[in-house]
């Protein structure tokens, strides 16, 4: 019993490696742009290098775990990331640090799905994986948030340089507590790892997450974005034919035709893409408008953190098996929702008690009902030789989603913004009003995303448990 829970810990920290990394550096970019002198066009690839080897190559990652072993890819993905970390936090130029984040996100790929399908092994009994999955969700839903609380601490006190450093010491005891708490997996005598579907899927993941990169710096119009968007679907309609074909394919196909596990992996990419905006819009208005510092920008996500925790450990966990997935996950897109509604109040003189607080925490009990039931849901009843590219969709679906967000969001807040700043009439606070106008439509955006994802997940995934159908009582024979 007890070495299970050890199992969550380190499954927790292996989690909150790969989720605190896709902000703690965004934290740290105007400072390590200025040690490094790269231009604002550079800036962005320093965040988009991780996110592209990280979402490509996620399926990657997940069959890797399943064919060779969650402890031998555990291990190598935490000490490679870490590997990179260090790589990173030591550079000395635009190219160094790039190549050290692009190994980042090819070793979180790793990583991730090894983790996840390690917690989907280790926790059978549904109550305890409840909980589990609870904790786990926390760390999901306010992993990106702690990402800018840490950024801000470290780049603030220290330097820009440890915001990747600290995964060294998120890895070491992740890498020590695998060795000595999961067992070996005995391997395949012949392992297939479905090359074809492998290139075609990390071809097509790329292409896509390219492309709404693209989108938001050269326009949903360019032909550099809708080359890369149109070839990325191509390349993943191609994939699909070929595992309905392949012997050993990469992704069974069977995983999605289960209408609960299709459901939550809808669930994470919604909610994935809407999330972004409050992270984005709302550090920008803290900074700009509020003229907070990096660490108080931080500080004040902690309400929303909070929020996460006590909705995914508390409430989650008691009540998933008693009232199914389909209410927790309405419920959380629909307060998620509300509160992105909330936020659009915001204007130039809106303080943070009365107009972002209660917002915050609105979406953190959100997220805290959506991430650990979808986890769980999609993970539930998989075959364990599969759980590894079954979790792997979780990620994706997380990484994919908050590509998409990046994109949509800033170019409808970019837009926004240019059109109030035409047909507005000059004034002292003109700009910021264009600005926070630009915000406040992004967020109604945000709001209807997670309005259709309740719908649309609604309508897929089941509620509330129907009770096992009793045991036939024996009729004594004469």
């Amino acid at each position: 019993m007890r070495s299970r829970w050890l199992i969550l810990a380190l499954v927790v920290l292996a989690q909150l490696m790969v989720v605190l990394d896709a902000t703690i550096v965004n934290i740290a970019l105007p400072s390590a742009q200025a040690a490094l002198g790269f231009s604002n066009g550079s800036r962005q690839w320093i965040v988009t290098g991780y996110a592209l080897a990280f979402g490509s190559l996620l399926p990657l990652g997940g069959r890797l775990g399943d064919v060779f072993g969650r402890r031998r890819t555990l291990v190598l993905g935490s000490l490679g990331f870490a590997g990179a970390s260090a790589f990173g936090g030591a550079a000395q130029s635009f190219e160094w640090l790039l190549a050290a984040r692009v190994l980042q996100g090819a070793f979180g790929a790793l990583l991730a799905p090894s983790a996840l399908a390690l917690l989907t092994i280790t926790f059978t009994e549904p109550r305890d994986r409840n909980k589990a999955f609870g904790i786990f969700g926390a760390v999901v839903g306010s992993g990106a948030a702690v990402g800018l609380l840490l950024g801000g601490a470290l780049t603030e006190y220290l330097s820009w340089r440890w915001c990747l450093y600290v995964n060294l010491f998120l890895a070491l005891p992740v890498v020590v507590g695998t060795l000595m708490l999961v067992p070996g997996q005995k391997l395949p005598s012949h392992p297939s790892l479905d090359l074809p579907g492998a290139s075609t899927a990390a071809g097509g993941l790329f292409l896509i997450v390219f492309g709404f990169d693209r989108a938001q710096t050269a326009g949903w119009s360019a032909p550099q974005t809708i080359g890369s968007l149109v070839g990325g679907v191509l390349l993943l309609a191609i994939f699909v034919l070929i595992e309905a074909r392949s012997r050993h394919p990469l992704l069974p196909l069977r995983l999605l035709e289960n209408r609960a596990r299709a459901g939550s992996y809808l669930a994470v990419l919604f909610t994935g893409t809407g999330t972004f905006g409050v992270f984005l819009f709302v550090t920008y208005y803290l900074q700009q408008d509020l003229d907070y510092s990096p660490l108080m920008s931080g500080l004040a996500f902690l309400p929303m953190i909070g929020s996460v925790i006590v909705t995914s450990v508390g409430v989650n966990s008691l009540l998933l098996a008693k009232v199914g997935p389909r209410p927790l996950v309405v419920t959380g897109m629909l307060l998620a929702a509300l509160g992105l509604v909330l936020l659009t109040r915001l204007g130039v003189g809106s303080t943070y008690a009365a107009n972002i607080l209660p917002s915050l925490i609105l979406i953190g009990a959100g997220l805290g009902l959506v991430f650990p039931t979808a986890s769980n849901t999609a993970t539930a009843r998989v075959d364990p030789a599969e759980s590894g590219v079954a979790s792997s969709l979780v990620s994706v679906g997380q990484q994919v989603g908050g590509s998409l967000g990046t994109a949509l969001l800033n170019t409808v807040a970019v837009s926004a913004t240019t059109a109030y700043l035409s047909s507005h009439r000059g004034g002292g606070d003109l700009v910021a009003r264009g600005i926070v106008h630009g915000y406040t439509v992004a967020f109604w955006w945000s709001a209807a995303i997670f309005a259709v994802g309740a719908l649309i997940c609604g309508s897929l995934l089941p509620g509330r448990p129907r009770p096992a159908p009793a045991e036939p009582v024996p009729v004594p024979v004469r």
